[in-house]
């Protein structure tokens, strides 16, 4: 019945229906000639998956995320970035990975790195020199940061599917993203000393306290987003309302690049990009159940477990395989599919599910930024007007770069789980 259903959609997936509708039309088929459950049950699993408290977090990160990006802020932390590293050799790559950082923590979201925050940079590195390609290749490598740094909306969707604490899961990613941005501007630096190419703007102290000024209420945000739920003074959902409340209230009186009108079309924006994740998890959750009624997930534990007893080995089977599912599928689609499968095999040979869910969420990053189906990476093309084939070429030592970190990630799991314990300890 799995192998079915799996046949199914991924026919339909490549026969161009959309992921949700694949998924979907599949689940009703095997339901439909292979089952004797009412077809009532799918309707209703449906609607159970929506019907959580802890989901109407993503909608609202989503639109905390589309307010910012519309009511100025990545004026404000451009400055900011710029005037913190823009001294280093090679400034202003680094402050494209420091933006990336910044802004991450504010929006959650890749795609909004990478077409507002992402475009400001290209453009200023292409002004001071650096080639197009790279300006590209960093950003775009960048904006993958979004997807790790909390509040990360694959993060909250993956922990919530694994019935994980989304204030551990947001916590464990923080450490991981910020020593991913540190090697990213290590690597920025070597190029540009190799190629002869950067710029540095000398250290200014009152520039760096001006811009720092401005970009406080900015700053804010994701202090009002996450300190709540590190905290446990309020949940997710509650602190993703409180920053959308922020946010309006900063880019309408302090900013002044919204007025109240305005706020009506960016919640209709907003609804479309919400509609088009939700979308998918609502179809994803009968499919789910299918695989658990048929077993695969026993099955695929017990077909792990057979690969190796070291628990390295089988990590870096899944690292290679989860790459390939994040080149060809959407990574919140991936998430529903796959974690309820491969979850119980990795705690069976003693993973975390905390580092799993983290380790799970980074690598399906590296699916938004490569060929074929990488959403971020068809944002970068539209933004800069470079074909898809000079992005991806430039992008490929970033890419090892970003592998060789993950890597390091399995090799010394500590990294990810071991600032959870200070903040929550058991």
């Amino acid at each position: 019945m799995s192998v079915a259903l799996l046949v199914i959609f991924l026919v339909l997936m490549f026969l161009g229906v959309p992921i949700a509708i694949s998924m979907g039309a599949a689940t009703v088929i095997v339901v439909l000639t292979m089952t004797s459950m009412p077809l009532v049950t799918v309707a209703q699993s449906m609607f159970t998956s929506m019907n959580s408290f802890i989901m109407v977090a993503v909608p609202l990160f989503i639109l905390c995320g589309s307010l910012m990006d519309e009511g100025g802020v990545a004026d404000k932390i451009y400055d900011l970035a710029e005037a913190t590293v823009g001294w280093i050799y090679g400034g202003l790559g680094h402050v494209s990975v420091l933006v990336s950082m910044l802004f991450a923590g504010m929006s959650g979201s890749s795609v909004a790195a990478i077409a507002s925050i992402g475009k400001m940079s290209i453009n200023a590195l292409e002004k001071k020199g650096y080639p197009k390609d790279y300006a590209t290749a960093i950003n775009l490598t960048g904006s993958m940061l979004a997807t790790v740094i909390p509040p990360s909306i694959l993060m909250i969707v993956a922990a919530s599917t694994a019935n994980v604490s989304i204030g551990q899961a947001l916590m464990s990613g923080l450490v991981p993203g910020v020593i991913m941005g540190f090697i990213y501007m290590v690597c920025n630096f070597i190029y540009c000393k190799k190629h002869g190419i950067g710029d540095r703007v000398p250290f200014n102290p009152k520039r760096l306290g001006v811009a720092f000024v401005k970009a406080i209420p900015a700053l804010l945000t994701p202090v009002i987003l996450l300190a709540g739920v590190f905290t446990g003074v309020y949940t997710p959902t509650e602190g993703a309302a409180i920053g959308v409340g922020y946010t309006i209230l900063v880019s309408i009186y302090v900013y002044k690049n919204l007025r109240w009108r305005d706020i009506p079309r960016v919640i209709c924006k907003n609804a479309r990009s919400t509609g088009t994740i939700l979308f998918v998890a609502i179809a994803a959750k009968p499919t789910a159940l299918l695989f658990e009624i048929d077993g695969l997930p026993s099955r695929i534990a017990n077909m792990i477990i057979n690969i190796s007893d070291n628990r390295v080995v089988i990590l870096l089977v899944l690292f290679v395989f989860l790459i390939f599912v994040g080149m060809f599928m959407d990574a919140t689609a991936a998430i529903y599919i796959l974690v309820p499968i491969l979850l119980p095999a990795v705690v069976s040979i003693g993973v975390s599910p905390l580092f799993f869910v983290v380790f799970l969420v980074i690598t399906l990053a590296l699916g938004l930024i490569t060929p074929p189906v990488g959403v971020c990476l068809y944002a970068a093309s539209n933004v800069t007007g470079l074909t898809l084939e000079e992005i991806v070429r430039a992008s490929i030592p970033w890419l090892i770069v970003t592998v060789v970190i993950i890597i390091s990630f399995i090799l010394f799991p500590e990294i990810i789980t071991g600032p959870v314990s200070v903040f929550f300890p058991a």
